[in-house]
């Protein structure tokens, strides 16, 4: 792992556990400088036997990962230079990004604290599970509240989940969502009191880093081929259906701009943002 050239994350390594910290100030935004991060280190992942388990993590207690850069919206063309040669051409950046750690040949787990919201909730649903500390973790899709709907793996990965009805709430909703919620619907494997989830996953991790050569990856491929497609279907539908939302009009550009303006990726606006996308909105009708 070559931890000394990321700048927006930081790669801990303890026998086959991999610790893979989100440390971006102010709230974790998967802007350039997170995606090519994160883009980097499941390329090395991708080669490394020597790791087993992957726990993705945030050094922010208040912020797991806030969301996609809102200046995408302003500018897709940045976004759409982050376009991987390596990854199915029908997907878009973030799909394709999220698509990789998903099918990074580690277990992986998500172990959240804070908030986490659109591009930051798609990533924690490409991991394998997810473990949050209960009453500190809230999760959201608040992408329609914007003019958009979920574009980095939302609808698809959600389904997966949580089942159409519940997506649809969720998507539609744009609602953000506390542990119990969260527990209760499928989207996280579990809530742990904030002072056990560290341990409990560590254990977790260790343990499945000490099965057997081959059984962990084995038995992952049972699990997946479950699931009626086999993996995670219609991300290129969703990639389709998302081109007819962004790059955005200009009115829904402008809600973003003025978003932006009134706080949003600022630790202040990010603890509501939803209150504070409704305003932006209100502002704007």
């Amino acid at each position: 792992m070559s931890n000394g050239s990321h700048t927006a994350l930081r790669v801990t390594r303890s026998g086959g556990v991999a610790r893979v910290i989100l440390d971006h100030p102010p709230v974790n935004t998967l802007d350039l400088a997170m995606v090519r991060d994160l883009k980097q280190f499941v390329e090395e992942a991708e080669k490394d036997t020597s790791i087993k388990v992957v726990v993705l993590e945030s050094a922010d207690p208040e912020f797991f990962a806030a969301h996609a850069d809102l200046n995408w919206m302003l500018d897709p063309d940045e976004l759409f230079d982050l376009v991987d040669p390596a990854a199915d051409p029908a997907l878009n950046p973030l799909q394709q990004l999220h698509e990789r750690f998903r099918a990074l040949p580690q277990v992986t787990i998500a172990k959240l604290r804070g908030r986490l919201r659109a591009g930051g909730v798609e990533l924690a649903m490409a991991a394998d599970m997810r473990f949050a500390a209960k009453g500190e973790t809230w999760l959201g899709q608040p992408e329609t509240r914007m003019g958009i709907f979920p574009g980095g793996g939302g609808t698809q990965y959600l389904n997966r989940l949580v089942g159409r009805a519940r997506s649809v709430e969720i998507v539609l909703g744009a609602d953000l969502y506390g542990t119990d919620i969260a527990e209760l619907y499928g989207w996280i494997n579990r809530a742990l009191p904030s002072e056990e989830l560290d341990a409990y996953v560590d254990t977790l991790a260790r343990r499945i880093a000490d099965l057997p050569e081959g059984v962990a990856s084995a038995a992952l491929a049972a699990i997946d081929a479950a699931e009626a497609s086999g993996s995670v279907p219609a991300l290129a539908e969703e990639s389709r259906a998302h081109a007819r939302v962004y790059p955005s009009p200009p009115e829904v550009v402008d809600r973003a701009r003025r978003g932006i303006e009134a706080g949003a990726q600022t630790r202040e606006g990010e603890i509501d943002l939803e209150a504070l996308l409704d305003k932006v909105a209100d502002s704007t009708s």
